[in-house]
């Protein structure tokens, strides 16, 4: 094993080979990095923020000035033990890396070289490379947003996006703010927001809670979870709030912003029913319709991937948390929606598999600590699947929307030109509709409006969302200045002259955003 590159680190954090990288500093990444840093090897911790703790744990700046910042969170005694360990450790923290691909690197010592650009906001940016022996995989998640009427008026925000404000900022979206979607987040985000102050006068489920009634075995064995409910559900009560399942917002009224939705039943298939539409005067709106598994790293590298119960897709991993290419291991949610307790035993459980090949040592299924955490975490996932069969879209939410709705934010594309390329010039993929429109051609690639364009062209009774993970070469944007300044010999690339983020009004800034 070769000295820590943490003794280097403060020359050159790029000019070793380390014992594992792992990308992604939320629950899965911190778990993942401080067990393996303690079984003795040699890590480096990329991510794109500046600060640790994922989406799950974002928490003001210092200079904030936040006085109690865990009294946003739940369960924050378990980051505070995590961050403690990565002080403690000698794992390398490299802040501010874009990753946008990785590759394998083949012969007689096999190893992953991870392409990065630096910079918290992109705004200095140079190229970095970071090689390691093995790679775990920790990028979370992206809210899933499906569109209505009105969802592109200001003061709609996504149900995790209010969160995130919330969060880190101390800030909230609006003064009157309804929450609306489905899943378990819209309880966690409701009181969240009246606990800061915001009047929220009612949370829309589009689903119903009776689903867990039919999986008594689960519930029984993660009693938490029903804990964790009997705590938001009593906030809610105590802050006036009230909640309308079997319902969604299918209209968003206002002209400079948001001042009003209305409010519509649906049934089991999410059609609204006719003729039931009220009107909640708010200026805010907060809404997701779920989690999706951030994989595009993986699947550009050809990882196996399943379909998950509310279909979106997932890595499939094995046993001890392995992708199906050797040396590549994935935690948290890109292996499925599981929450942050799961997120957390499944990157510790990466890390005991990776120093055990690293090492060459014990085979790690005969250790105690990881047949306790694959028992918890084979748990905790029968219960993350019988919560993505619970809220899962039906097909019926396509009725939502008019010929006028935008569907794909980026490119500006409505609901009427997806169906015209699918009815006039028989489209019936993601994929021929965005050749004809442009959908998801934008900046965001389709994260935002993939799920939308492929439920409109697989066309009437098709599954909820039919949106399979495309492999694409760059996970994020990066500008052409940069991969032609790319050095494809030397170990880094030149660390001077960083080049300007790239901006769409900006003719010397141009980014790959399409294919």
């Amino acid at each position: 094993m070769p000295n820590s590159p943490s003794d280097r680190a403060a020359d050159d954090p790029y000019g070793a080979v380390y014992d594992l990288a792992v990308i992604g500093a939320g629950c899965a990444g911190l778990a993942g990095a401080v067990t393996a840093s303690e079984q003795g090897l040699a890590v480096a911790l990329l991510d794109t923020a500046g600060r640790i703790g994922g989406q799950f744990y974002r928490h003001p700046a210092p200079a904030i000035g936040a006085v109690r910042p865990e009294a946003l969170h739940h369960d924050w005694s378990a980051f505070a033990g995590l961050r403690h360990r990565l002080e403690a450790s000698d794992v390398v923290h490299l802040a501010g890396h874009h990753v946008w691909t990785v590759a394998r690197q083949n012969g007689a010592d096999p190893r992953w070289t991870v392409h990065a650009v630096t910079g918290v906001d992109g705004d200095g940016e140079r190229p970095v490379r970071v090689h390691a022996r093995a790679v775990l995989l920790a990028t979370g998640a992206y809210e899933r947003q499906l569109p209505f009427p009105g969802w592109t008026l200001p003061g709609v925000v996504g149900a995790a996006g209010a969160q995130a404000m919330l969060k880190s900022g101390l800030v909230l979206p609006g003064r009157c703010v309804v929450v609306a979607g489905s899943g378990p987040l819209l309880l966690a985000v409701a009181s969240s927001l009246a606990a800061a102050g915001a009047r929220v006068p009612l949370v829309v489920e589009a689903s119903g809670y009776l689903g867990y009634a039919r999986r008594p075995d689960v519930l029984a064995v993660n009693p938490q979870k029903l804990a964790e409910a009997v705590v938001h559900g009593a906030a809610l009560l105590r802050h006036g709030v009230r909640l309308r399942t079997r319902s969604a917002v299918t209209d968003v009224h206002g002209t400079d912003r948001v001042e009003a939705v209305t409010v519509s039943r649906v049934d089991r298939d999410w059609r609204p029913v006719q003729g039931s539409g009220r009107r909640i005067a708010c200026d805010a709106l907060a809404v997701g319709h779920g989690l999706v598994p951030q994989t595009e790293l993986a699947t550009s590298l050809g990882c196996a991937t399943r379909r998950t119960q509310d279909g979106t897709y997932a890595l499939a991993l094995d046993a001890l948390q392995q992708t199906s290419v050797p040396g590549l291991w994935a935690a948290g949610e890109t292996g499925g929606i599981g929450g942050a307790q799961l997120a957390r035993v499944e990157g510790e459980l990466a890390a005991f598999a990776v120093a055990a090949q690293v090492r060459g040592g014990r085979e790690p299924a005969r250790d105690g600590r990881v047949r306790e955490l694959q028992r918890r975490r084979e748990r905790m996932r029968a219960f993350a699947g019988a919560m993505a069969a619970v809220h899962a879209p039906g097909p019926g939410w396509v009725d939502w929307l008019d010929e006028a709705t935008e569907v794909c934010r980026c490119e500006e594309v409505r609901a009427g030109a997806i169906r015209e390329a699918v009815e006039d010039h028989g489209a019936r993929d993601a994929r021929t509709v965005k050749l004809l429109t442009r959908a998801g051609m934008g900046w965001c690639q389709g994260r935002v409006c993939g799920a939308a364009v492929a439920c409109l062209a697989a066309g009437e009774g098709a599954p909820s969302v039919p949106f399979s993970p495309e492999r694409r070469p760059l996970a994020v944007p990066v500008a052409l200045e940069l991969l032609g300044s790319l050095d494809t010999t030397a170990p880094t690339a030149s660390p001077a002259d960083p080049a300007r983020r790239p901006d769409t009004a900006s003719p010397d800034g141009v980014a790959i955003c399409g294919d």
